[in-house]
């Protein structure tokens, strides 16, 4: 019993800053939960209309729901409670980017491989799960701005062939925006998918402890082993002090960033939509696809098929998502990895195809985002609107394969450098004449090493398929 106990304090845990990216998620969903519970106490969740009476003078008399109501009361009249409001706000933010770049490090590095399929599938879950829940608590204030955005997800709903009637009725509970979806939508924020995000957090956890760290290549660093810091003292120590600055900045940031300040937006009517209103960035790429896909719509059998709401709103994440989920299992049926286990991370560059293809999907994501907010681009920069959205519907077909090539050719260069430095060691600065009467630059052996760089020069059939030797041994010094 001790000696596992011992076994656990000493595991190691590997050093690298990219590492620390999923540290930060867990530490912003902390904080989400403690503000969350400490908000329960003060917001209302319904859908009441009430007469505003508070500080905010602007709003006095004014008829709104109780759930508008409360979040003004929140905001102006609770001691603390527009700190803690944004600050809940803010850690939803940092925690669905720390999802999404630790995903990418992840993707960008192997480290989905076998035997960590199951962890890269929950980890894909929990990004869905954290958008759906920040929608959600972007949408409970029941201001303008969130109005919008549930009169959007109506849309979506609508746009469902045969059924969509009956699930927008199921979920509003009546005619759009009806009297129950507010509440119906609270316990789904506070009680369902907070459930599930922290019991899919607590089995990842799990996982990483039984299946140990994935590590860059190096000495010493092998399939069968992991080099880094033991959990107690010193990554507890570290980890702790991480766990504090999350708290910290996110405490700054609640303080000194405003943000979504619904006191300026006024509360939700339906005969009214806010100028402007841009979602969170995390969906701003659905309300890019929206903007892009031309009006086109299909009649069969008496129903509509609105295919410029179903194509980038319903289809486009389904697909989306369904490759995020078999692309670690795709890969090693393509590769012939699937036979053998995978502890330690590929650089970037040794795998250009993979490489390309990320980099191709998040020039995707970045044209969808940019569509998203091209009215307000386009009276920033004084342009047509009609002529940016063609430029991005061209750049949405264009961009990511132009991406996916320069990419792959970029690491194939990167490679090709690296070899040559291998084989030829660093410059020394110094020129010398030959015999022949020509000049030649000095060098000396390769002695300083990036995480995971090799450390002799690739095999010619390793150089063509950009596969890292299995074997570092130490640099090979060149006579002079």
């Amino acid at each position: 019993m001790l000696d596992g106990g011992g076994r656990l304090l000493r595991k190691a845990f590997p050093e690298h800053w990219s590492f620390l990216l999923g540290e930060i998620a867990l530490y912003s969903l902390i904080v989400l939960v403690l503000t969350g519970v400490w908000l329960t106490f003060f917001f209302h969740p319904e859908m009441r209309e009430v007469v505003y009476d508070g500080r905010y003078v602007p709003l006095r008399g004014i008829r709104m729901s109780a759930a508008f109501d409360s979040t003004l009361q929140i905001s102006f009249d609770v001691r603390g409670g527009l700190l803690i409001r944004q600050m809940h706000h803010w850690a939803a933010l940092v925690f669905v980017a720390a999802i999404g770049l630790h995903l990418l490090r992840i993707f960008f590095t192997g480290a989905f491989r076998r035997p960590r399929e199951i962890n890269w599938v929950i980890g894909v879950t929990l990004f869905l799960i954290a958008l759906a829940e920040g929608f959600a608590g972007y949408s409970l204030p029941d201001d303008l701005l969130s109005g919008t955005g549930l009169r959007i997800a109506q849309g979506i709903m609508l746009s469902l062939p045969v059924v969509g009637t009956y699930v927008s009725m199921f979920v509003f509970g009546s005619q759009f925006p009806g009297e129950d979806f507010i509440s119906r939508l609270y316990g789904l924020h506070i009680l369902l998918l907070p459930g599930a995000l922290i019991g899919l957090v607590t089995v990842h956890l799990i996982l990483v402890f039984h299946l140990k760290h994935t590590q860059w290549r190096g000495p010493g660093r092998t399939n069968g082993n992991a080099v880094g810091k033991p959990l107690h003292p010193q990554f507890t120590a570290s980890s702790t002090g991480l766990a504090c600055t999350v708290f910290g900045v996110t405490a700054l940031l609640g303080g000194l960033a405003q943000i979504n300040p619904v006191w300026t937006y006024g509360p939700y009517r339906p005969d009214q939509a806010s100028t402007g209103s841009q979602p969170d960035w995390y969906v701003g790429f659905l309300e890019g696809a929206l903007r892009l896909v031309p009006p086109w719509e299909t009649n069969v059998a008496g129903h509509t098929f609105m295919w410029n709401v179903l194509l980038p709103a319903v289809v486009l994440p389904a697909l989306l998502f369904l490759v995020l989920y078999a692309y670690p299992f795709v890969e090693q049926r393509l590769t012939g990895e699937w036979r053998e286990e995978r502890h330690q991370c590929d650089r970037p560059r040794d795998r250009p195809v993979r490489t390309g293809l990320g980099v191709a999907g998040i020039t995707f994501y970045g044209v969808l985002l940019l569509a998203g907010g091209n009215d307000i681009i386009a009276d920033t920069f004084r342009v047509s609107l009609n002529a940016l959205t063609w430029i991005l519907r061209v750049s949405l077909t264009v961009a990511p394969v132009l991406a996916f090539l320069l990419t792959r050719r970029l690491c194939h260069a990167l490679l090709e450098a690296e070899q040559r430095r291998l084989s030829e060691g660093e410059e020394t600065g110094e020129v010398r004449q030959t015999v022949e009467g020509g000049y030649e630059s000095g060098h000396r052996p390769v002695s300083r090493f990036r995480p995971g760089a090799p450390r002799k020069p690739l095999t010619p059939r390793e150089s063509r398929t950009g596969t890292p030797s299995r074997e570092r041994p130490g640099p090979v010094r060149r006579r002079r």
